[in-house]
């Protein structure tokens, strides 16, 4: 299924049939749909009696096969926290081993996509197609490719296959190899107009779509999650604490967040100071409207030299939130550092 917003995407790809690239990498927000249409356009190729315009019918043997999840043509590269579910999971937490029903440590899900992923597609590009059309491969998200496993597709792209189709899905494409880049045709996908979106999560029975458009920076598959997010409480705790400025009480903070993904919480941090940043240069926050005053008082207590080296501190966390860390004493160093720009 593809979204709304998606259609004219749909149509201008069907401008490539003829001459179909061999990689296509989707690239764009997350939370907008990327992963959906990617595997649409898979079952469409796929598709034994596509329509006109590339649709698949829906009926033959390779869409029952596709709906099933057990297409001979088809793999997903993705890593083992998503394998089986196709959607962004929330993990219970970032710690390296998880705990069990019988109380056993067990290895959490990788994160990453593998190079022993990659390798097993060796035997998959050097097989035949099973029902004579093309094969698939979908590699979501393509950013979760370690280092080992990006070189290994980079030498498989380099000398594509014949018949084999590579679908790569990206909402960081600042964390993919300049060369995997390179080779892939890029396709970007736009983020809908806030209209749009609003009456899509509007039809969904969304309430308030405005308010969580703005905090999802406008992607509707982001507001949709987060209207349902199990986590809203301690993120409006969360919230409370970062306007409370000076008064933020950094340990109670890592003490009711340890056990979130450190992304999560990295994303509400960084929400709240661009809206800090945008509140005092601009008088207009993006993410968190409803805060105004909250954001301007703050705005107006925080030294700018110490806001910028913080802001520096945040974005080096971000490029190593998905290691094995102790998520309390990131926490608690994060919300001590926010502290400490108003003292």
């Amino acid at each position: 299924m593809i979204y709304p917003w998606q259609l004219d995407d749909w149509t201008r790809l069907q401008g490539l049939r003829a001459h179909w690239p061999h990689a296509l990498l989707f690239h764009g927000q997350a939370g907008i749909g990327k992963l959906h249409f990617a595997q649409h356009l898979a079952q469409g190729l796929l598709c034994e009696d596509p329509t006109g315009n590339g649709e698949r019918c829906g009926s033959c043997v390779a869409c029952n096969w596709f709906a099933q999840g057990n297409h001979p043509d088809y793999r997903a590269l993705l890593p083992e926290l998503l394998a089986g579910e196709l959607a962004l999971a929330s993990a219970a937490s970032s710690d390296e081993k998880v705990e069990t029903d019988d109380g056993k440590k067990t290895r959490a899900p990788s994160k990453e996509i593998k190079i022993e992923q990659v390798r097993a597609l060796l035997d998959f590009c050097g097989v035949g197609a099973h029902r004579g059309g093309a094969r698939v491969v979908l590699v979501y998200p393509a950013e979760a490719l370690n280092a080992a496993a990006a070189n290994a597709l980079l030498k498989t792209l380099e000398e594509p296959p014949a018949g084999v189709v590579f679908l790569l899905v990206s909402a960081r494409m600042d964390r993919l190899l300049p060369t995997i880049i390179s080779r892939c045709r890029l396709w970007p996908m736009p983020t809908p107009s806030a209209e749009r979106a609003r009456a899509w999560l509007a039809q969904q029975g969304v309430a308030e779509p405005g308010t969580l458009l703005a905090e999802t920076g406008g992607a509707p598959l982001a507001a949709q999650a987060l209207a349902a997010d199990p986590n809203r409480p301690l993120r409006d705790f969360t919230l409370k604490q970062l306007a409370a400025g000076a008064q933020c009480d950094a340990f109670a903070c890592a003490e009711a967040l340890q056990k979130l993904p450190v992304p999560v919480v990295l994303g509400w941090l960084q929400r709240w100071l661009y809206d800090v940043l945008a509140q005092r240069t601009a008088d207009r926050p993006r993410y968190f409207p409803a805060a105004a005053r909250e954001l301007t008082q703050c705005a107006r207590q925080i030294d700018a030299n110490a806001f910028a080296r913080y802001l520096k501190t945040v974005t080096r966390e971000r490029a190593v939130e998905n290691h094995p860390l102790n998520a309390r004493l990131v926490f608690e160093a994060l919300f001590l550092g926010y502290r400490a720009l108003f003292v």
